[in-house]
């Protein structure tokens, strides 16, 4: 017999779930649902703001704008039903963060240096876990049978779990602003790392 022997596990083992679909970000001048969606504001050339949460649109004196807040002030607001200040923003300075579709082929990941068009916002495909630098308040995506849990965020470093598994502790993003702004600590799900990705 000549050659190496074929690998088991390429491709796809059936232990490792796919990674989640990356996030596309689009123009808020498209007909996109705003209210509670994660937005970014800017300007092409010039820089992104991020971290933030969106209203429905607002028309005055025949311009749009869209209330934009900053995501814990979102949170508080919901959770507490609060009043909180939201700048208005024009629509064309608002970009929407979407759940886009998955590549029709999932090559290899990109490393190094990603050259980016100035002309919007870019974003960087999910990231597994146990490929990050530090994950502590990194929003996360949990793929659990299949299905995408968004909205959370890692309260811990990875440490070696009780059953050994290499994990990290999550929270839901509510309870992650929670714990800022009323200093109620949240409530955490060990979650082995293979099955994370940063958003």
């Amino acid at each position: 017999m000549t050659g190496p022997l074929p690998d088991p596990f390429a491709d796809q083992p059936d232990w490792a779930p796919r990674p989640p679909r990356p996030l596309a970000v689009v123009p808020a001048t498209e007909r996109v649902e705003l209210r509670g969606r994660r937005v970014l504001v800017g300007l092409p050339g010039m820089g992104w703001r991020g971290d933030l949460r969106a209203d429905d649109r607002v028309v005055q004196n025949a311009r749009t704008y869209v209330p934009v807040i900053p995501e814990h002030e979102w949170y508080r607001a919901e959770a507490d039903q609060v009043e909180v200040f939201a700048p208005l923003v024009p629509v064309e300075r608002v970009w929407v963060e979407t759940v886009g579709s998955r590549p029709a082929t999932e090559g290899e990941r990109e490393t190094g240096i990603r050259l980016v068009s100035l002309d919007g916002p870019a974003h960087r495909p999910p990231t597994p876990v146990f490929e990050a630098d530090a994950v502590t308040g990194r929003r996360v995506v949990h793929v659990e049978g299949g299905l995408e849990h968004r909205d959370l965020r890692a309260v811990t470093e990875t440490y070696s779990g009780a059953e050994g598994d290499i994990c990290v502790r999550i929270t839901p993003e509510v309870e992650w602003y929670r714990w800022a702004w009323r200093g109620q600590s949240p409530t955490t799900l060990e979650v082995p790392v293979h099955l994370l990705w940063i958003e």
